[in-house]
């Protein structure tokens, strides 16, 4: 056996279908999830004017990450499925890996500096 057909691997077509018909459906009950969260969000708009800006600003930074993330690993789990061997299988998932916690670094920074002017501005004193 080379080692091309040792590291070879493919999904049978009807397998490869479904698990595409399932990134399908997962996609369509994320937005639908991501939808609702929003709406959700809005309906905090009624509170108090500080709380309300900063409410309103780190809830959609939150559905926005929640939705960027969820869109990266269906992304990911796609193109596994489309993988054609194992060095392929490896590089997607370094890049993979490293794109996520880049970008969970920096979204755990936004929030934190959301936060941070957040209590800030809920401890003014009130004129």
């Amino acid at each position: 056996m080379s080692d091309e057909g040792r590291d070879r691997f493919e999904l049978p077509k009807d397998m490869r279908s479904m698990a595409e018909a399932g990134f399908d459906q997962a996609r369509k009950a994320f937005e639908s999830f991501v939808s609702g969260a929003q709406q959700t969000a809005s309906s905090l708009e009624g509170r108090g004017e500080a709380v309300r800006s900063s409410v309103k600003d780190i809830s959609s930074k939150a559905i926005s990450y929640a939705q960027q993330n969820m869109t990266a690993s269906l992304d990911y789990a796609e193109k596994l499925v489309r993988a054609k061997d194992l060095s392929e299988v490896m590089r997607l998932h370094t890049e993979y890996v490293q794109g996520q916690m880049k970008a969970l670094a920096d979204q755990a920074s936004e929030i934190g500096q959301s936060m941070g002017r957040a209590a800030m501005e809920a401890a003014k004193p009130k004129t």
